[in-house]
């Protein structure tokens, strides 16, 4: 398994979640639900990023990768950048299950 961690420019979530989805990637069983984010006020010196991590099968991370990238890109500097790291092993909590 792989952790890919992506930090986004925040109006590019909802496109990367939907590219994700296309690949039938992206959430778990819950599905999420809706909720109201209070807005900030950010220093000009950082532009805000959003971080989106996702752990997919080794199988399709290539495509996972991919998906996010595309979707992400505006060819401007400050796109983002993807980070792809091992998962050894993941455990269930509500049930103690060990994932492979």
């Amino acid at each position: 398994m792989k952790l890919l961690k992506a930090i986004i420019r925040p109006n590019k979530v909802d496109d990367v979640k939907d590219a994700l989805a296309k690949l039938n990637l992206g959430h778990g069983k819950q599905k999420g639900h809706t909720a109201v984010y209070r807005g900030k006020e950010y220093n000009v010196s950082l532009l805000p990023k959003m971080q989106v991590e996702v752990v997919v099968a080794d199988a399709v991370a290539e495509d996972a990768i991919r998906a996010i990238v595309e979707a992400a890109r505006t060819g401007e500097i400050g796109d983002g950048r993807v980070f792809v790291l091992p998962v050894e092993q993941s455990y269930r909590i509500r049930t103690g299950e060990r994932d492979i």
